[in-house]
Formats: structure tokens, C-alpha cells, sequence
């Protein structure tokens, strides 16, 4: 399967979806003004994966933020996932997100509560300006 990149923009996250290693990953930001426009892309090349899919399958998601609009999609993708892991594939999501942004860290023990799929909560390290 051919492998999904997209590149980021000041509206839209970095995807790329690797259909050979099951190895996915979304991060940035994503406010796109049509979020159909922009999510409809990623979902169907999410549902054409599914026909044919690895045995073990990631998803990095590092959101900088994202609008409600963009969150209805992410959800969809990630309840993609349970029927994944219901047919016997192991899956699992990263969830990224800078140590300081606890608002970010609250959408991703909220989205692991709505999904069934087991969720890694990573806490980016942030630089830090130092006074010289």
C-alpha cells in the first residue's frame, strides 16, 4: 500500500501513514478552515489500510492543538482502531504532548476513556530558555 504524507502547514498537522509498517503518525496543528477537505484524504486512505492491514499497527499523535471539527475526525479514526484490535491486530496509540500543556493531556485521557485500544501518554520535554 502506498504510504500517506502530508506536510504541515500553519492550519493542517504532518501525516504520514505507513501501510507497509503500520506505523502512522499525525502532529501539529489542525484548525484547517474545511476540515472535511483536509481529514477526508486521511480517513479514506485509513479505511482502504484496513482492508489489507499489518498485524501491528502505532499511531503517534502529537497535536499542537486542533479545533472541535478536526476532533470529530480524530475520533473517527481512533474508533477505527477498535475494529482493528477486534480483529486479533495489535494496536496502540502514543499520545504526545508537551509536559506544560495539561488541557492536551486531558483530550487524550478523555479520547483512551471513549476508545478501547491501549493509549502511551508520552510528556514532550520542553526547551527551556536559559539567562546567560
Amino acid at each position: 500500500m502506498e504510504k500517506l504524507e502530508i506536510k504541515e502547514t500553519a492550519q493542517t498537522p504532518f501525516v504520514c501513514f505507513n501501510g507497509q509498517t503500520g506505523e502512522m503518525e499525525i502532529k501539529g496543528r489542525s484548525i484547517p478552515e474545511e476540515a472535511d477537505k483536509f481529514w477526508l484524504p486521511v480517513l479514506s486512505w485509513f479505511e482502504s489500510f484496513m482492508l489489507n492491514p499489518t498485524d501491528s499497527i502505532t499511531v503517534k499523535l502529537n497535536f499542537e492543538y486542533f479545533n472541535i471539527s478536526s476532533s470529530k475526525r480524530i475520533l473517527f479514526l481512533l474508533y477505527k482502531l477498535n475494529e482493528l484490535d477486534a480483529l486479533g491486530k495489535e494496536v496502540k496509540v502514543e499520545w504526545h504532548y508537551k509536559k506544560s500543556d495539561v488541557d492536551m493531556y486531558e483530550v487524550g485521557q478523555d479520547y483512551a476513556y471513549m476508545v478501547k485500544v491501549p493509549f502511551e501518554f508520552i510528556a514532550d520535554r520542553e526547551l527551556e530558555l536559559v539567562n546567560i
